[in-house]
């Protein structure tokens, strides 16, 4: 089987994508992409869409961390990714597009809007990335890369405080998901796979880590993803956190 990944180093989708080849024992090669200039070079590739997580394993082309994982599920069956009962299946499937679609881009759009005020911490995130050039280059150079992707992610004042202030919800519903056993167990799924991404990647955020590290969603992401690339300093405004310390708080 021969497997090509295409990422954005340090994109949480693009490593859901990777921790489930790693789960099915797929070998794959890596070819890490800048945000923004990873549009063009997708078509380039002929995949049809332009985001990561994009694969390409045996001449298909898959794109996106939910229709890999079950491309994967088809070709290798073991260890599986979703549960056989059907009920426990429904149960994993709607863990994992909540964490697709709810989850996921609240924290993309606080990482962004950290890198339009300090582009330094991006240095962190391209950790084992090879993007072609060196990270020194790179980092001289994002101001561009950083102002498209901060644009297309909606990653302003409004939408970065929206996206603390949702936060606290977010995480109750993945410690809920925990509680129920839908995510969390001594074998990871597809859920657990997409959902310990975007809070491993939340708890790359100074301003954020304290909320989340002590509870069932940061246990999870540290025992999935331990090793999440980046790490950005203080930076969001005092106010705008006062929702997660409330959260800390009762929690």
């Amino acid at each position: 089987m021969e497997a090509r990944l295409f990422v954005i180093p340090a994109s949480h989708p693009s490593i859901t994508a990777r921790l489930m080849l790693e789960r099915k024992g797929v070998a794959y090669r890596r070819t890490d992409l800048l945000p923004a200039i990873s549009k063009p070079v997708l078509r380039l590739a002929g995949f049809p869409g332009v985001t990561v997580p994009a694969l390409r394993i045996d001449g298909a082309r898959v794109q996106g961390s939910r229709p890999i994982a079950r491309e994967l599920e088809r070709r290798v069956p073991e260890p599986p990714l979703f549960p056989a009962d059907a009920a426990a299946r429904a149960a994993v499937e709607a863990a994992e597009r909540f964490g697709d679609e709810e989850l996921q881009h609240p924290v993309r759009q606080l990482l962004w809007w950290g890198f339009r005020h300090d582009r330094e911490p991006m240095r962190s995130y391209s950790e084992g990335a090879r993007i072609g050039i060196p990270i020194g280059l790179a980092m001289k150079t994002a101001a561009p890369i950083v102002a498209v992707a901060a644009r297309l992610n909606e990653a302003d004042d409004a939408h970065a405080r929206a996206a603390i202030a949702v936060l606290p919800g977010l995480l109750d519903r993945v410690d809920a998901l925990i509680a129920a056993g839908t995510i969390g167990g001594h074998e990871p799924n597809a859920a657990d796979f997409q959902i310990a991404t975007s809070i491993g990647l939340a708890m790359t955020m100074a301003d954020l880590r304290p909320a989340i590290e002590h509870r069932p969603a940061g246990a999870l992401a540290a025992r999935i993803v331990p090793d999440y690339p980046g790490h950005t300093p203080p930076i969001f405004p005092a106010a705008w956190l006062e929702p997660l310390r409330g959260a800390a708080a009762s929690s």
